[in-house]
C-alpha cells in the first residue's frame, strides 16, 4: 500500500515483522473535496489513527532488524507488538462518519462460497492471513447490508457509518465497526490512473 506519512510507514513496517506481504496495491488517492451533506466522504487509512499515537513508544527502542529468528527477544519483542496493535487507540473524530474507504478482504462469515456476511476490511495484502494483523485502528469489521459477492483478499471500496467499537474476531481486533450500505470492486481513482 502506498505511504503517505513517516508515521503510516512505521505501522506498515511493524506490521509485516519477519514476514513478506505481496500483491496490490492502492493508488495514492488525492484529497477528496468536502462531501455533500449526507454523502460519504472518502479517506484513507491515515484517518483512522489519532495523530498522536506512537506505535513505538509503546513498543520500545529493539531495532527488530537487528534480532534473528529464534532469539527470545524476537518473540518478546512480538509479544509487546501485538499486544499494542490490539490496543491501539481509533480515532475519535471518525466515530459516525460516513465514509468511502479502499481495503482488503478478510471473510468471517458466508452463506454459500462468494456470499460473504461479514468481513474484515484491511489495509494491505495478506494482513491478518500471512502476517500478524494490522493495529486495531487498520482494522474495520464490517457487516453489509446484503451479502458480498467477493473473495478472500479481495480489493474492494466500501461505504458506510463507521462506529468506533472494539472486537475480535479471532482473525485480528478490529477498532471499528461498519454498516456497510455498499460493498463494490476496488478501481483506482481516476486521477490515479
Amino acid at each position: 500500500m502506498t505511504t503517505s506519512s513517516p508515521r503510516r510507514l512505521v505501522i506498515a513496517a511493524l506490521g509485516v515483522i519477519g514476514a513478506s506481504v505481496m500483491g496490490l496495491t492502492f493508488a495514492a488517492e488525492p484529497a477528496s473535496p468536502k462531501p455533500t451533506p449526507g454523502a460519504a466522504r472518502e479517506i484513507t487509512w491515515d484517518d483512522l489513527v489519532p495523530q498522536d499515537w506512537d506505535p513505538m513508544k509503546e513498543i520500545g527502542a529493539t531495532d527488530p532488524g537487528q534480532l534473528k529468528d529464534g532469539d527470545p527477544r524476537a518473540a518478546a519483542l512480538m509479544k509487546k507488538m501485538q499486544a499494542a496493535f490490539d490496543n491501539a487507540p481509533v480515532n475519535p473524530a471518525m466515530d459516525g462518519a460516513q465514509v468511502k474507504i479502499p481495503g482488503y478482504i478478510v471473510p468471517l462469515e458466508q452463506k454459500k462460497a462468494g456470499e460473504i456476511t461479514e468481513f474484515l476490511l484491511v489495509p494491505y495484502f495478506g494482513a491478518c492471513i500471512h502476517t500478524p494483523p494490522p493495529p486495531a485502528n487498520q482494522i474495520l469489521h464490517v457487516h453489509p447490508a446484503k451479502a458480498a459477492k467477493f473473495r478472500s483478499m479481495d480489493a474492494v471500496w466500501v461505504v458506510g457509518t463507521l462506529k468506533a467499537a472494539r472486537s475480535n474476531s479471532g482473525m485480528g481486533v478490529a477498532g471499528y465497526r461498519m454498516e456497510a450500505q455498499s460493498v463494490t470492486a476496488y478501481t483506482a481513482p481516476a486521477s490515479a490512473k
